[in-house]
């Protein structure tokens, strides 16, 4: 009876303590959100957050959850927490734990006590051996937590006390000028305490040990692929909320408002106008647009697209399926690898040099289309390869067991079962090439204030002639705009400031957020179609 009292008693105690150690992680979650807020300035720390000041409440949450973390270890030493831990935390973690300390105690040293940065480094070497040793050589109950969870306990009293408060600036006093301001150290010093802590209290949750330390690595992986999550969000976001009015600039709605426009021989009027989108940029323009760079945009990226592919797939399916796997298949894959690894500038020097002089020795999409092509065409042969050797040999043999030739199987068999690798490597590639700024500068684009409503005709430019090759296009020979160099011109070079734009950083954002939702479009057929073939490799 005794004994199944005192087992109950255990239960308890240990569902309550697992109970605070989640809690603990949880607050460590909130903070490391609240930090990329900070750092991304959707939270400013001259604000208040839950009737707090920002910096206080930083400043609270840190303490708490360091305290906490300091406790767990402490109790799991003293025995008061059913723990399994080993007798000792390890070389990474006492690396890991060395290099915040490092850089408190410079930072201290050097600027709260006025020693010079000579001092701090001395400062820093010692707390990093010191953290090394309290985190390395003690059981890894207390070496994960009392150094770890001394530190945010440190910093969160920095916050409270002021020592570095909304206003707090360093500068570092080097030849060329430096300064540390509170909208950098405080966000940054919270997110890393935040990983910290939570590393530290999931260890404990898991009971240290093999189980603590596989939860503390799940821990740090959610805490980082919540800050790529937010990052993106949040880089969307503010996007959209400064370009949306640029968007809506004279924007009109209903029936008669739009502009004319004839499809496949059928004219017909838009229900609503969008005159940024649906104008070119011109002088004489009431509302300035993009309309012409949206059309070059989309046009160099079908055209690469066009070019690159099929080159690309061949010579896949030629090194995967043909060519022996030796000497000179490790020439070409070393010599792929570089030329995707080629700086974007490389290449558009290349189209100007030597592009160009062949197409009427002027800009022109298909000089654009030709280099940024190039650029794709080596990510294409890489990708398409890998999904083509990461199809079983089985199938092929399968295939050839019933008869089938070898063309036949890689087009029935090998080429459906790798298309979702392949789809994958043309999104990777279209996303880098549809927002490459200096190929289009040096091989296509023709100025940023193309006559309004003008944009580049490509299927209606064919015409048949009686030289070869028989098809001409003059649309293709052209120079013309596109939304990358267009926004360019307007930040770099103050494209657009003699003209009638009413706002021009309203103009920008509104660019920038077209280009977005191009590059974006692309992305979403092209995972479309990455899905399609997916589902019908799975039911075939």
């Amino acid at each position: 009876m005794a004994s199944a009292t005192r087992n109950d008693l255990v239960e308890t105690d240990t569902s309550r303590t697992d109970a605070v150690a989640a809690a603990t992680v949880g607050v460590s979650a909130v903070l490391f959100v609240l930090a990329l807020f900070a750092l991304v300035e959707v939270v400013t720390l001259t604000e208040s957050l839950a009737g707090l000041p920002t910096v206080t409440l930083l400043g609270l949450l840190l303490v708490l959850l360091g305290g906490t973390v300091v406790a767990f270890g402490v109790g799991s030493r003293l025995g008061y927490v059913d723990t399994t831990p080993r007798m000792s935390a390890g070389l990474i973690a006492g690396l890991a734990a060395a290099v915040p300390w490092a850089a408190v105690a410079w930072g201290v040293v050097a600027h709260t006590l006025n020693f010079g940065n000579a001092a701090g480094f001395v400062a820093a070497g010692v707390a990093a051996a010191a953290a090394f040793a309290a985190t390395s050589f003690p059981r890894e109950d207390v070496g994960s937590t009392v150094p770890i969870g001394l530190l945010p306990v440190v910093v969160g009293l920095v916050f409270l006390t002021s020592v570095i408060g909304p206003t707090w600036t360093w500068p570092l006093g080097w030849e060329q000028p430096v300064t540390f301001n509170a909208e950098l150290v405080i966000p940054v010093a919270t997110l890393f305490c935040a990983l910290y802590a939570g590393w530290a209290a999931a260890k404990a949750y898991g009971g240290f040990g093999a189980r603590g330390r596989r939860m503390g690595a799940y821990t740090l992986i959610y805490l980082n692929a919540t800050s790529i999550v937010a990052f993106l969000f949040v880089l969307i976001a503010f996007t959209v909320v400064q370009g949306l009015p640029g968007i809506f600039t004279g924007a009109q709605f209903g029936f008669g408002t739009g502009p004319e426009s004839t499809i496949l021989g059928v004219t017909f009027q838009w229900p609503f106008s969008l005159p940024f989108v649906m104008n070119g940029v011109a002088l004489l323009n009431d509302f300035q647009g993009v309309l012409p760079a949206i059309a070059g945009t989309i046009w160099l990226v079908i055209g690469a697209v066009v070019f690159a592919v099929p080159l690309g797939v061949g010579a896949a399916i030629f090194l995967t399926e043909y060519a022996e796997r030796g000497r000179f298949t490790q020439v070409v894959e070393v010599a792929t690898n570089g030329l995707w690894s080629t700086p974007s500038i490389v290449f558009g020097l290349f189209g100007f040099a030597f592009l160009i002089p062949r197409f009427g020795n002027q800009k022109s999409l298909l000089s654009g289309m030709l280099t940024l092509a190039f650029m794709l065409l080596p990510l294409v042969v890489i990708t398409s390869r890998e999904a083509m050797l990461a199809v079983p040999d089985e199938y092929r043999d399968a295939s050839a067991a019933l008869g089938v030739s070898k063309w036949q199987t890689i087009r029935s068999v090998v080429l459906p079962a790798a298309l979702p690798g392949v789809v994958t490597g043309i999104i990777l590639g279209v996303g880098r090439i549809a927002g490459e700024t200096a190929p289009i500068l040096l091989t296509m684009a023709g100025g940023t204030f193309t006559p309004g409503g003008q944009t580049v005709d490509v299927i209606g430019g064919f015409e048949f002639t009686s030289a070869p090759p028989f098809v001409a296009n003059p649309e293709l020979l052209e120079a013309t705009s596109a939304l990358p160099y267009q926004l360019f011109a307007l930040i770099t070079a103050g494209v657009g400031e003699s003209s009638n734009l009413a706002n021009i950083d309203q103009f920008k954002w509104a660019t920038a957020l077209i280009l977005l939702v191009v590059v974006l479009s692309f992305y979403a057929v092209g995972i479309g179609a990455r899905y399609y073939f997916r589902r019908k490799l799975q039911y075939e």
